[in-house]
C-alpha cells in the first residue's frame, strides 16, 4: 500500500530546513545515548592480585567463597575485569 503526503504552502527550502533540523536532533540524541560495546577484558590470577593489591592466595580464597568467578581455556585461568569491578561494593564511612 502506497502512502502519499501532500504539502501545501511549503517551499522546497522550508522542507529541507525542517529535515535538516530533524536530522541534527536525531544525530545529537544518538551521540548522547550511543554506548559502543567494549570487548571483554580477561585478566590472569597475577593481574587480578596486582589490580586488587592482594596476594594470589587471596584471589584463590575469593574464588572458593564465590566472590570471584574464574574462566579457563587451554589450562589457563582467567577472570573478567567487568565482573571484578562489578563485585566491588561501597563501604560506609567509619563512625568516630
Amino acid at each position: 500500500m502506497l502512502q502519499s503526503t501532500i504539502l501545501h504552502n511549503t517551499s522546497p527550502e522550508d522542507l529541507i530546513n525542517q529535515l535538516v533540523t530533524i536530522l541534527k536532533k536525531e544525530i545529537q540524541d544518538l551521540k548522547q545515548n550511543f554506548q559502543p560495546k567494549q570487548p571483554e577484558e580477561y585478566l590472569t590470577r597475577q593481574q587480578v592480585a596486582e589490580l586488587l593489591k592482594i596476594d594470589k592466595s587471596t584471589v584463590h580464597n575469593h574464588v572458593k567463597k564465590g566472590v570471584l568467578k574464574q574462566y579457563g581455556i587451554g589450562g589457563k585461568v582467567y577472570y573478567k575485569r567487568s565482573e571484578i569491578e562489578a563485585g566491588m561494593i561501597p563501604l560506609s564511612p567509619l563512625s568516630n
